[in-house]
């Protein structure tokens, strides 16, 4: 077999696999039209089948909710455990990460407060002075 042989071949199998793909998706279309029912709009809405549907949706839908509630909780319950496990292990590590950054940042917080102790003297002293004045 020449190339152009092969070409041809290639289409003509690509062609057959694009006409058997429509076949089956048109088939399954149709078959699913079937399947769906037609809704009577005029009997569905009348006053007194449309409050019996409105409860029944809302019934069906907080059972769907409290199936999934079930779901959440649990997983809410997991994670914490899981939080707890991870925070016990990594006890030692986290304190000495919080340990050498309060020394890195010492200074830097040292002068902020001095800074913020000037700007606002006033205020704190007179809030100093209503609370001796209490005591």
């Amino acid at each position: 077999m020449n190339l152009n042989e092969l070409k041809k071949l290639r289409e003509q199998n690509f062609l057959e696999h694009k006409k058997k793909k429509k076949e089956y998706y048109l088939k399954n279309k149709v078959s699913k039209k079937h399947v769906r029912n037609e809704i009577d709009y005029s009997e569905e809405l009348n006053t007194e089948n449309f409050t019996n549907k409105i409860k029944e949706i809302a019934k069906a839908q907080k059972a769907h909710i409290d199936d999934k509630k079930e779901l959440i909780i649990a997983k809410i319950n997991e994670y914490k455990a899981k939080k707890k496990e991870y925070y016990a292990e990594n006890k030692k590590k986290r304190l000495e990460y919080d340990k050498e950054y309060r020394e890195k940042k010492k200074e830097d917080l040292k002068k902020y407060r001095k800074k913020y102790y000037q700007e606002n003297k006033e205020k704190i002293l007179a809030k100093q002075k209503e609370k001796r004045k209490k005591l």
